[in-house]
């Protein structure tokens, strides 16, 4: 539980403490001279020290102030009644607590319990603050308040071993939230292991979540440890659990409640220690109440529940996230037209449709700066264009003015395509792009 420092001139007392500490399953050294107590304080470290205050030569404030020295230390003063004063003025130094002699041994006890809890929620508040830091990594990346919010409850469910359900669109970063549960928790320094549960047919699922013995069926020519087996002591990643059939959710549930499996085609017990999260683009709780997945399940992976944010729901990212993408690239920089291009598209594709844009586009501008024309985005069912629509033609389709003012950038610079493009603000290969889209002879 705690590891103890007792400190008091009357041997009895330090022997009661001691002895009601131990059973209480607590590791307590005691000492009677407080110039000992210096020394092994100096040298040792204590959870809590439980020091005397009025004794000869030495006082307990000087224990106190010795204590106080260590990182994460905590005084526990005791005072005779005429001293409280005392006492009061060593809570003002920095002494957790005082207990006024003669009291109960229980006081003592509850004392000390306390402090220990308080300890506990200020290691975990300060783990809650690193790990909130480090989701913001490169992988994780954004300030969105719906994206923040996110972080933090991955920063606090990391710690524990509760199981995880993470929901939301396809392309919105189920699994790097999964992975960076795993790389926050106490069991990152064991595997993370990824199945897609809609990729596989039952059979093979069953197979690759539990393993299977040699001559389990056709194929099956020596024993195979299934997923969670191989993810002991560490993170199994269900994606896509929304897919699984109702006779593969009723295997799952119970290896998840018993903490055991069978492989296929065995019969021995095998124990797993795993940490399972889940993710689903469903709606879990309508395919409950439609009968397609378990109400017993679902509450099982359900713990703690976390919504991923669409790409449309924290478009103050897109940029940031856009110029993670391209690091790296001959032209990293987005100009304001490509900027404003990505801001106005939806992203029903979310952050993987929105790597893959970038993906493409990076390739078709082949070592040239990002330009409109590189990329192939509708916005409001029509192609986006850098343009500014005339007054003479306010009420045509976009292709429509998009032609008209084609041309009467060429008229203007007579036929000159560069001098054209200049005016249109779009590159010279964009604008011979649009003109064959349209029709216009070069």
């Amino acid at each position: 539980m705690a590891n103890i420092l007792v400190v008091d001139d009357e041997p009895r007392m330090t022997s009661l403490l001691c002895g009601h500490l131990e059973d209480s399953g607590h590791q307590v050294t005691t000492t009677t001279s407080p110039a000992e107590a210096l020394r092994l304080i100096d040298r040792h470290s204590f959870d809590i020290v439980i020091t005397d205050l009025s004794m000869p030569e030495i006082s307990g404030m000087a224990v106190l102030d010795k204590a106080l020295e260590k990182e994460g230390t905590e005084v526990i003063m005791m005072t005779a009644y005429g001293t409280v004063e005392t006492a009061v003025a060593a809570m003002k130094k920095g002494a957790a607590d005082y207990l006024v002699k003669p009291f109960a041994l229980e006081e003592m006890e509850l004392t000390v319990s306390k402090l220990i809890s308080n300890q506990r929620l200020k290691s975990l508040s300060g783990f809650y603050r690193q790990t909130a830091a480090a989701a913001a990594r490169d992988d994780f990346i954004g300030s969105a308040p719906a994206f923040r919010m996110v972080q933090e409850m991955i920063a606090r469910v990391a710690v524990t071993d509760s199981t995880v359900l993470i929901s939301g669109r396809s392309g919105t970063g189920k699994e790097i939230a999964a992975r960076m549960i795993h790389e926050l928790s106490p069991r990152r320094d064991h595997p993370f292991i990824a199945i897609n549960c809609a990729a596989l047919t039952e059979t093979l699922l069953e197979s690759e979540l539990f393993g299977h013995e040699k001559g389990a069926f056709t194929g099956a020519v020596s024993r195979k440890r299934g997923r969670f087996e191989l993810a002991d002591k560490g993170t199994l990643f269900l994606d896509e659990i929304g897919e699984m059939s109702a006779s593969m959710q009723s295997k799952l549930l119970r290896v998840i409640e018993e903490h055991k499996l069978v492989r296929v085609g065995g019969v021995d017990l095998i124990d797993v220690d795993v940490r399972v999260v889940a993710a689903t683009n469903r709606n879990l709780k309508e395919e409950v109440a439609a009968g397609t997945f378990r109400e017993d399940l679902y509450f099982r992976i359900s713990v703690f529940p976390i919504e991923m944010p669409t790409l449309a729901e924290r478009k103050e990212d897109l940029l940031e996230i856009a110029a993670h993408f391209l690091k790296g690239c001959p032209h990293p920089n987005l100009s304001p037209e490509v900027s404003s291009l990505l801001l106005a598209y939806d992203w029903p594709g979310n952050i993987r449709e929105l790597k893959n844009v970038l993906e493409r586009a990076v390739i078709l501008a082949h070592g040239e700066p990002l330009t409109l024309e590189d990329f192939s985005l509708e916005v409001d069912d029509a192609p986006l264009l850098a343009r500014q629509p005339s007054d003479e033609a306010p009420d045509r389709g976009l292709e429509a003015t998009e032609r008209t003012m084609i041309l009467e950038a060429l008229e203007k610079t007579g036929g000159n395509k560069t001098e054209a493009a200049g005016l249109l603000k779009i590159s010279r290969r964009r604008l011979y792009s649009r003109m064959k889209v349209h029709g216009i002879k070069p």
